[in-house]
């Protein structure tokens, strides 16, 4: 038998207990047991049902958490602006592959394919990561044959595309291939 939980209050249970549910989700799936995040979260079973009234409401508590914009855009605001195009074009790809990654792993083995209908609305928050990708590509603007919310956007689809397992083709791009993709194109430098 587990050592007893530490009290708690009620949100901050909820939080433990999201948290010790989302990797759980990424192995599990919907097939993750109240008993299986008991554990995990070092507490009897019957704890979870004082805060959460339901495993289904347990577990979309858990997929509002994972999906939750708010730590990439904590992330995306400590790329260093004022390095060279390139580098820091690798820095946000990286950023855009974990994160796509992780929430294509997530739905796969949830049997989702889109967000779940009781996530917030997440329009604000898109916007929130444009802005912040408009900024970083503004500095390079006099090297930019199109806008920089133009290349942003063109980085993201090239990113979410090359990522994702099914329209990769289980081949995905690597963040170098995808950032050389962008600024060099595919065509050979012409020979002078």
């Amino acid at each position: 038998m587990p050592p007893r939980a530490k009290p708690l209050s009620p949100d901050d249970r909820r939080a433990a207990l999201v948290d010790a549910t989302v990797p759980l989700l990424l192995e599990h799936g919907r097939t993750v047991t109240t008993r299986q995040i008991a554990d995990a979260a070092g507490i009897a079973e019957g704890t979870i049902f004082r805060v959460f009234d339901s495993k289904d409401d347990l577990v979309l508590a858990a997929l509002e958490h994972a999906l939750d914009l708010d730590p990439f855009i904590a992330q995306l605001q400590q790329v260093e602006p004022d390095q060279e195009l390139a580098p820091m074009l690798l820095e946000v790809v990286e950023l855009f592959q974990r994160r796509f990654a992780r929430v294509f792993q997530l739905m796969t083995r949830m049997g989702m394919v889109g967000p779940p209908k009781a996530h917030r609305h997440m329009e604000a928050e898109r916007e929130r990561v444009a802005l912040i990708l408009v900024g970083l590509a503004e500095r390079h603007c006099d090297a930019l044959r199109v806008p920089p919310s133009q290349l942003m956007h063109m980085v993201r689809l090239l990113t979410f595309s090359g990522t994702h397992p099914h329209i990769s083709d289980g081949n995905p791009l690597s963040a170098e291939e995808i950032v050389d993709t962008v600024l060099n194109g595919v065509l050979k430098k012409p020979q002078k």
